[in-house]
């Protein structure tokens, strides 16, 4: 492979990074250099470090070095899609970033700095599908935070000071191995379960109930071998469960 070539063949030159600028609709300018097959974070870009957005997302770089730090006009960083396993410390001099999207990564609890505290303006937090164990509990700090994506990570425990956050609408927690979700799942499963069966067993029927019942089945099974006419639909108006009768005389039958 060439010197320089991604895997994609694409060379990142101070002149194809001028022309990925867009302007977004908000006016902020975006530099899009997503989808490039980038291997390493292309240093030519520092010339163009004023851009408010960047988006280096579906790419495959391994780091975010710390020169990250020049871009002090950026409010908008989307590096989802790469092969990211640390963030440099230099991510929390980021003052102005209100939206971070690290989904799709290799994260790893130990690859989040502390400096990711510091972003105080960050509305949107994406960290879904990395292999996050644990969630700082120094995340709390972000009181502006309205997103935060932990999806499809290794995660047991959710931080109350997470679940406290004074502006979070959306948290995504799905497909974690978290306790509370597998209980609720597991209450779930036997719910739909017990709608198909009775409440009580056959051996606390009293004489009568179970007489009842046994006849009622007796009279579907023959039915069962019937072709009923096509203008006729059977009817069971005597027809009820074993509960509805065991539950009103349990007490009476018990007794006796």
């Amino acid at each position: 492979m060439p010197k320089g070539k991604g895997p994609q063949g694409k060379r990142i030159t101070l002149k194809i990074a001028k022309n990925s600028i867009r302007v977004a609709f908000n006016g902020r300018r975006r530099l899009d250099l997503s989808k490039m097959g980038i291997t390493t974070f292309p240093k030519c870009i520092l010339e163009l470090a004023d851009v408010e957005e960047i988006d280096l997302s579906r790419n495959f770089l391994k780091k975010i070095p710390n020169i990250i730090e020049k871009f002090q006009n950026l409010m908008w960083l989307d590096l989802h899609s790469n092969l990211i396993d640390e963030l440099p410390p230099a991510i929390g001099t980021l003052q102005n970033l209100t939206y971070l999207n690290l989904c799709n990564n290799k994260l790893t609890t130990a690859g989040l700095p502390q400096e990711l505290t510091l972003l105080k303006g960050l509305r949107t937090l994406n960290l879904g599908l990395n292999r996050l164990e644990t969630i700082p509990t120094t995340l709390g700090s972000l009181k502006e935070l309205i997103e935060l994506g932990l999806f499809d990570n290794a995660l047991t425990t959710i931080p109350k000071s997470i679940k406290k956050l004074p502006k979070l609408e959306r948290l995504n927690i799905k497909r974690n191995p978290l306790p509370e979700f597998e209980e609720k799942e597991e209450e779930f499963e036997l719910a739909k379960r017990v709608e198909s069966l009775y409440l009580v067993e056959q051996k606390d029927l009293c004489g009568p109930c179970l007489q009842t019942c046994k006849g009622e089945m007796e009279d579907l099974h023959k039915l069962e071998e019937m072709t009923p006419g096509p203008s006729r639909k059977p009817s069971f108006p005597s027809l009820v469960t074993p509960n509805s009768s065991a539950r009103d005389n349990q007490e009476e039958w018990r007794l006796k």
